[in-house]
C-alpha cells in the first residue's frame, strides 16, 4: 500500500495556516521539473487551494452565525489577536427582544429561620387548642433523641380529664401553650425551590358510607383490601439513597411488572381469587373520595358502625378527575369542588354510567384498605378520628397531611390562609401528622377536618392560598428533619 496520501503517486503541496499563509512551497517537489513547466500547474494550484479556503471560512462564518442575526445587521470580522493573525468569527449579535439566559440558581432551602414575630396571627391563636395533637405527635416521637426533651416536657403538664371520660383530656391555656412553644421550639418558613412562600392547602375529611359485609341488593361495590399478589419493593435496600422510595408491582412469570391500573382492578373485583372485599357499600362515587380521602366510616343494616383505614395503593400515580374535567369544559374551575363533581356523576350516572365509569378510570390510582376496630360501642361520633401516616388518630381541625420529604411528620406546623370560599383569614397552630398522594411540594399541606357532612362540605371546598412555618424543637438542625 502505498503511503502517499494522494494515492496517485503525485506529491501533493502543503498549505500553512499559522502565521501568514502561504501557497505552492513544496519540499518535496521533483529537481527534475524545470520552471517553465512547473509555474502553470504551481498557479493553478494556488488558486484553487485559495478558492477552498474562502469557500472554508464562508462556511464556517455561516454555521455560527447564521439564524441569530437580527434584521439590519451585519457582521464585521476582526483579526484575531493571536500571533497566527487567522481572522475568526465574532461573537453572534443578539436577536431583539432575546431574553438573556441566566445561570441556573441553585433550589432555596425549603426551611429557613424565622422570628415568632414573622408569624401572622401567632398571638391570636390558642395553641392550647392544638396541645392533644401534640400530645398524639410525642406518642410516635419521644423516643427520638431530637424530641425526647421537648416531649418530656410536654406530657409533664399535667392534664385534667374533662366530661367524665378519665381518657379525654382538655387543652392547656392559650398564654402558658405560647410561651411553651416558643421556649422549646425555632420557626422555620417554609420556601419553595423557586424561593417562593406561597403554595396550596386543600381539606380532607372522614366519611360515612352504607354498606354491608356480603354482597347483596344496593350494595354492588366492594371496599378491596390488599390483595396477595401486590409487591412492595423498597429501593433503599438496593440503592442507599433513595431511601423511602417504593415501587408497587405484581409478577408475571419470571419478571415483575407494574400493578394493575384502576381501569383493570374494576374490571376484575369481583374475582375473590385475587381480590378481597372487606365490605360492599351502595355508591361508587362515595367509594372513589373514600380512596381520596384515606379513612372512612361504613354503617352497616344493623346499625354497627365499622371503620376502615388506608392500608396501601397500586403504585400508579393520582390524576385528578376535577381537572380532567375541567380540560374538557365540563366544570368551570370553580365548580371542579368535591360537591360539583359528585354533581356531575349524579347527573350522568342514571342515563350514562359508562360516562361516568370512565372518568373515574382516568385515575389509575387505586387505594386499598384495612379494617379497624371501631371505638365507643360503634357510636357514629365521640371517637377519636382515624390514624394518619404518624401512626396516631388525627384530631380534627388541628392536624394537617404534608410532604413527608420536605416537612417532618409530627412536628407542630403554623398556617397562614383563609376559611374554604371566604376571605376570612385561618392563621392557626396544626400537627403535621399524615400524608397524601397528591400532597407533594414544600408549601403544601391538606387540612383535616373531621368526620361527617359539615366536615365533607368545608373539605370538599377548600383550595386556598397558604404559607406555613414549621416548629422545630430547640436544637434541631433543618437538613437532619427531613430524610436525604
Amino acid at each position: 500500500m502505498t503511503n502517499d496520501p494522494t494515492a496517485d503517486g503525485q506529491q501533493r503541496e502543503k498549505c500553512t495556516i499559522p502565521g501568514k499563509i502561504r501557497f505552492g512551497k513544496n519540499s518535496h517537489s521533483s529537481q527534475s521539473m524545470n520552471k517553465s513547466q512547473s509555474q502553470p500547474l504551481r498557479i493553478r494550484r494556488e488558486r484553487r487551494a485559495a478558492r477552498i479556503l474562502v469557500l472554508f471560512s464562508l462556511s464556517f462564518l455561516f454555521v455560527a452565525c447564521a439564524g441569530v442575526r437580527g434584521p439590519g445587521v451585519t457582521e464585521t470580522a476582526t483579526a484575531d489577536s493571536s500571533p497566527s493573525g487567522v481572522r475568526e468569527c465574532p461573537p453572534c449579535p443578539k436577536c431583539p427582544g432575546e431574553k438573556e439566559v441566566l445561570p441556573s440558581q441553585p433550589p432555596a432551602q425549603p426551611l429557613q429561620a424565622a422570628r415568632w414575630e414573622e408569624l401572622p396571627g401567632w398571638n391570636e391563636d390558642d395553641p392550647g387548642a392544638a396541645w392533644p395533637a401534640l400530645l398524639q405527635s410525642c406518642r410516635a416521637l419521644a423516643k427520638k433523641d431530637a424530641w425526647r426533651d421537648v416531649c418530656a416536657a410536654a406530657q409533664a403538664i399535667r392534664m385534667a380529664p374533662t366530661g367524665g371520660d378519665e381518657n379525654a383530656v382538655s387543652g392547656i391555656g392559650a398564654a402558658e401553650a405560647r410561651r411553651f412553644f416558643e421556649t422549646h421550639f425555632v420557626p422555620y418558613r417554609a420556601v419553595q425551590p423557586d424561593g417562593a412562600t406561597q403554595g396550596l392547602i386543600t381539606g380532607y375529611y372522614e366519611p360515612l358510607l352504607n354498606g354491608a359485609r356480603q354482597r347483596g341488593g344496593a350494595y354492588q361495590y366492594p371496599v378491596l383490601g390488599v390483595p396477595g399478589d401486590l409487591l412492595t419493593i423498597d429501593l433503599g435496600e438496593v440503592v442507599p439513597s433513595l431511601k423511602g422510595k417504593r415501587l408497587r408491582g405484581r409478577l408475571s412469570g419470571n419478571k415483575v411488572v407494574p400493578y394493575w391500573s384502576r381501569a383493570e382492578i374494576v374490571a376484575h373485583e369481583s374475582d375473590a381469587r385475587q381480590f378481597t372485599p372487606l365490605f360492599w357499600v351502595d355508591d361508587p362515587i362515595a367509594l372513589f373520595f373514600l380512596q381520596i380521602q384515606g379513612s372512612g366510616r361504613i354503617r352497616l343494616p344493623s346499625g354497627e358502625m365499622a371503620r376502615v383505614n388506608y392500608a396501601d395503593q397500586n403504585g400508579h400515580p393520582y390524576h385528578s378527575i376535577g381537572r380532567l374535567l375541567v380540560e374538557r369544559g365540563e366544570l368551570t374551575l370553580e365548580e371542579a369542588s368535591m360537591q360539583g363533581i359528585r354533581q356531575w356523576a349524579t347527573k350522568w350516572a342514571e342515563t350514562r354510567p359508562e360516562k361516568v365509569s370512565e372518568l373515574l378510570n382516568a385515575n389509575p390510582s387505586y387505594v386499598f384498605f384495612r379494617e379497624l376496630k371501631a371505638q365507643g360501642g360503634g357510636r357514629e361520633r365521640g371517637e377519636e378520628g382515624p390514624p394518619g401516616a404518624l401512626g396516631v388518630p388525627l384530631t380534627a381541625g388541628r392536624s394537617i397531611a404534608v410532604d413527608p420529604q420536605n416537612v417532618p411528620l409530627g412536628a407542630p406546623v403554623f398556617i397562614d390562609t383563609s376559611w374554604p370560599n371566604r376571605s376570612e383569614p385561618l392563621r392557626r397552630l396544626m400537627l403535621a401528622q399524615d400524608t397524601g398522594g397528591a400532597i407533594k411540594g414544600v408549601v403544601r399541606a391538606d387540612f383535616f377536618w373531621g368526620f361527617g357532612v359539615d366536615a365533607g362540605a368545608l373539605a370538599g371546598k377548600m383550595r386556598q392560598p397558604l404559607q406555613m412555618w414549621v416548629l422545630l424543637p430547640v436544637g434541631m438542625s433543618p437538613a437532619g428533619a427531613v430524610p436525604e
